[in-house]
């Protein structure tokens, strides 16, 4: 599938060019804060920065996460079950993933709504706070959508880390 292989390479570029961007910008900020002098109080916004785009960093790897069989998951139970069992519980696993992820989407879209319109702004960028809000909306859509994948078995997430050992 196309759009699925197009979706992971974005995923991946972008958390590899965030964590990259958050190692260079703070480890330029400790060595103008060890040899800058006064210097250094023009990057106070590099931690606001690392902290923000870690965030997005987190967020955006919900899905990968979820699809490659990362996520944490008990399955004592799961694996004593007979085959059909397996198969009901683990589609009962998938959809109630895709409406919880739905809905926390919801959710954050609310507060991002809300927030916006409060007018806040981060205090060293100046970026307006519900900008930042957004990494859980495309998270959890992001979630969402691999529940959804797993669910009607265009992926199998259950199997993800069984066959990448």
């Amino acid at each position: 599938m196309k759009f699925l292989t197009l979706l992971r390479t974005i995923e991946r570029s972008l958390l590899v060019a965030l964590f990259l961007a958050m190692v260079v910008l703070y480890t330029g900020s400790v060595v103008t804060r060890e040899i800058g002098g006064t210097f250094a109080s023009r990057f106070a916004w590099v931690e606001e920065a690392v902290r923000m785009m870690n965030l997005f960093l987190v967020f955006l790897a919900l899905g990968l996460a979820l699809e490659r069989g990362k996520h944490v998951g008990i399955t004592n139970l799961r694996e004593r079950l007979p085959a059909g069992a397996i198969r009901a519980v683990c589609k009962l696993i998938d959809l109630c993933g895709l409406f919880f992820g739905l809905y926390l989407a919801w959710l954050a879209f609310s507060l991002v709504q809300f927030v916006l319109k409060s007018g806040q702004a981060s205090p060293t960028l100046g970026v307006p706070m519900g900008y930042i809000y957004l990494a859980p909306v495309v998270g959890f859509l992001l979630l969402a959508l691999r529940y959804g994948l797993s669910l009607f078995g265009i992926i199998d997430r259950f199997n993800a880390q069984e066959q990448a050992e």
